[in-house]
């Protein structure tokens, strides 16, 4: 299936096929232009620079190009970072106080997938209201390129990882000291992708001598699928059990998404990254928490234990950033394996994660399973069905509500339904054409009736419809 999809929070599709209806380089060249025609709107017509990163995916490069491209056509100067993570990107716009960054990356899609992430000056996706303009630009084709004398200059800037990786290291909470002196012995799982580079390189600095490196080269070529769910990490969890490894580490494409695999081989899971790093910084500075709607009441308690308060927002990074503003967290994310750590910048970050959580673990001198044990256990069923319609969704959305009448319902984002013992979500999902249903309980067998009663329910109503 070819596919493109327009969204506030960018555009992305499968490569290849016609204009307007797949990622083409026409439509990554118009959706340039049209959100670098914006920042410089914005900025009345001052001189622009953004930053360009991208991770390894095998169009990724072809994309670099237009995108460059593009933007010096627009007047607008280039630092292209090349093979980078999301955070790096979102760091370095901060760093060198660009106007914007585009980030060239489809997260956890499969590898025909590509997309471009859209950054403000403060390294931050961009609102749902700017994202709406841009599309509107994109579609008028409301943009103009500028004389040959005032085009863009582009500078390669190849250090940016490192950097990254400085201020990490320079965090009052990520203590090297105490890592090296644990002697972990540490897998990594990078998809073949940017990680492969990245978190090696993070180790190192940390003093972990002693890594195991899976598909770590940045090829594109992605080994299994790449979204960090337990059903793909059959492989890392066999190596951590016959290499006797401490753990192992398993990010995304673009890297800011976290998931751990414990030493005994079982997946930690990836909501419990953000409960574990969050019960981490609470002992050193308290406060309140925020993940979104579809992430784990592990959080919640975590939080109220340490005497905080927690918050829960729309799903999406830009709505988790905006509700820690507004709350003034300490700590949050998305329970997607997502942390997000404000001291250092409001971006999901899988390397300021992992060098949080092994301090965490050196410090307190115990094993991640160990470290599990202090958590409520909740199990999360997470569940999808293709949604043909859009138009569907309203009186979808109706009948449901209409079903649970007797329980809290939350219409922030989707529906979500409170129950004693658990809950269960459903909203349209922002990256493809179908609706995820997400649902917790206090083991898997609960946590999937909830969501399969839910999905009985949409189904016969989709078939109706």
């Amino acid at each position: 299936m070819m596919v493109l999809i327009k969204s506030i929070s960018g555009i992305r599709g499968t490569i290849g096929g016609n204009s307007g209806e797949n990622l083409t380089p026409l439509d990554v060249v118009k959706f340039t232009a049209a959100f670098g025609s914006f920042v410089k709107n914005r900025f009345n017509n001052k001189k622009i620079q953004f930053v360009v990163g991208r991770d390894a995916r095998i169009s990724g490069e072809m994309v670099e190009q237009l995108v460059v491209s593009t933007l010096t056509g627009l007047g607008i100067d280039v630092i292209n970072t090349g093979l980078s993570t999301t955070p790096t990107v979102e760091m370095t716009v901060i760093e060198t106080g660009a106007q914007g960054g585009i980030i060239i990356t489809a997260s956890h899609n499969p590898k025909e997938w590509n997309a471009l992430k859209l950054l403000n000056e403060k390294g931050e996706f961009i609102s749902a209201e700017e994202g709406l303009q841009v599309l509107d630009m994109a579609d008028n084709e409301d943009f103009d390129f500028v004389p040959v004398t005032e085009l863009g200059h582009v500078r390669t800037d190849n250090t940016s990882i490192d950097r990254h990786i400085d201020k990490i290291l320079a965090l009052d909470l990520v203590d090297r000291e105490t890592v090296a002196k644990a002697r972990l012995k540490v897998v990594v799982d990078a998809v073949n992708s940017t990680g492969g580079i990245a978190i090696p390189k993070l180790l190192k600095a940390l003093g972990v001598d002693n890594v195991i490196e899976l598909y770590c080269e940045p090829t594109g070529e992605f080994p299994h699928n790449p979204e960090p769910l337990p059903e793909h990490l059959t492989e890392i969890s066999r190596v951590v059990r016959e290499e006797k490894a401490s753990l192992g580490i398993v990010v995304d494409p673009d890297v800011d998404r976290l998931a751990l695999v414990m030493e005994n081989g079982d997946v930690f899971g990836e909501e419990y990254t953000l409960v574990a790093a969050a019960d981490y910084i609470l002992q050193y500075k308290k406060g309140n928490t925020v993940s979104n709607l579809s992430s784990s009441r592990a959080l919640r308690d975590v939080t109220e234990r340490f005497g905080g308060s927690y918050s829960a927002s729309a799903v999406g990074e830009v709505h988790v950033v905006e509700k820690m503003k507004e709350v003034d967290a300490v700590i949050g994310g998305e329970g997607n394996g997502g942390v997000i750590y404000p001291q250092l910048h409001y971006g999901r970050d899988a390397l300021v994660g992992v060098a949080l959580l092994l301090t965490y673990l050196a410090k307190k001198q115990v094993k991640l399973s160990g470290l599990k044990q202090n958590y409520p256990i909740y199990v999360i069923s997470k569940n999808k069905i293709e949604l043909k319609d859009s138009d569907q969704l309203p009186r979808l959305f109706d009948e449901i509500k209409k079903h649970y009448a007797a329980f809290p319902v939350s219409t922030v984002d989707g529906i979500k339904i409170d129950f004693e013992d658990g809950w269960v979500h459903l909203r349209p999902s922002n990256t493809e054409p179908i609706i995820r249903i997400y649902a917790e309980s206090t083991d898997k067998e609960k946590a999937d009736t909830y969501a399969q009663k839910v999905i009985d329910l949409a189904n016969r109503f989709l078939q109706d419809f």
